[in-house]
């Protein structure tokens, strides 16, 4: 069984593109080598990478 999606809408290909510019800017456009499944694919990498820099750096706590 699947978890319910938390998005109310399919994610665009702008809000993927706006994300890979975020990306690129942060230096963090090699952990976009990942085998990715369209826009989806694309903005779950981006949450768990902006959940992982939130938790381990201290000004987000």
């Amino acid at each position: 069984m699947n978890p319910p999606s938390l998005r109310s809408s399919e994610p665009t290909v702008p809000e993927a593109g706006a994300w890979a510019d975020v990306l690129v800017r942060r230096r963090l456009l090699h952990v976009a080598v990942q085998i990715l499944r369209g826009p989806a694919g694309f903005l779950a990498l981006t949450a768990s990478i902006q959940h992982r820099i939130r938790s381990t750096r201290p000004e987000y706590r």
